[in-house]
């Protein structure tokens, strides 16, 4: 397994990941919208305006989106995006990092592996803890957070979408 930037080397798994969640009802945390761009090359666009402070999109905040690679087969199994800063909704309701699998692989572990390997790269870039927030009724989310040495601080309700949200620490 292993935790990479996406390029348009990896277009056909990223195409293929992507579909997986488009039906309805699909939800892909953590996707750095991915959802949203039919076009891979249109989507890396967009994250290089999201990993650069200068370019950051209004009320989004710097990132870096990784995908995680099945290396014997080289499929994209998961997602996740470490926010390198917050701003107000980010720090009340999304946290530092947000991770999805591929419906077809989960269950298998890759949430707790995938987000072990990104917990080196946010103390990297000098976060000494990060808040992860999950669905109350996401069970495996919250066991990876949990597996990953979270503590829950609080459930909080976002507006936006009229849903609460649990929220955890992990100290790096």
């Amino acid at each position: 397994m292993k935790l990479i930037t996406p390029t348009m080397a990896y277009d056909k798994q990223i195409q293929a990941y992507r579909s997986e969640f488009c039906h309805p009802g699909m939800s892909m945390d953590g996707g750095g919208s991915l959802i949203r761009f039919e076009r891979t090359q249109d989507w890396l666009d967009y994250l290089a305006l999201l990993s650069d402070p200068e370019t950051v999109p209004e009320g989004k905040v710097p990132s870096r989106q990784f995908i995680y690679l099945r290396e014997a087969d080289e499929k994209m199994v998961g997602i996740l995006q470490i926010r390198y800063q917050l701003n107000e909704t980010v720090a009340t309701y999304f946290g530092h990092i947000g991770y999805s699998v591929a419906p077809s692989e989960r269950r298998k572990g890759y949430a707790t592996s995938m987000l072990a390997a990104a917990l080196p790269h946010a103390k990297a870039i000098g976060l000494d803890r990060v808040l992860i927030t999950c669905l109350p009724d996401n069970e495996g989310s919250r066991r990876t957070i949990l597996r990953n040495g979270g503590v829950y601080e609080s459930t909080v309700h976002e507006p936006e979408s009229d849903r609460q949200l649990e929220r955890y620490w992990i100290e790096l």
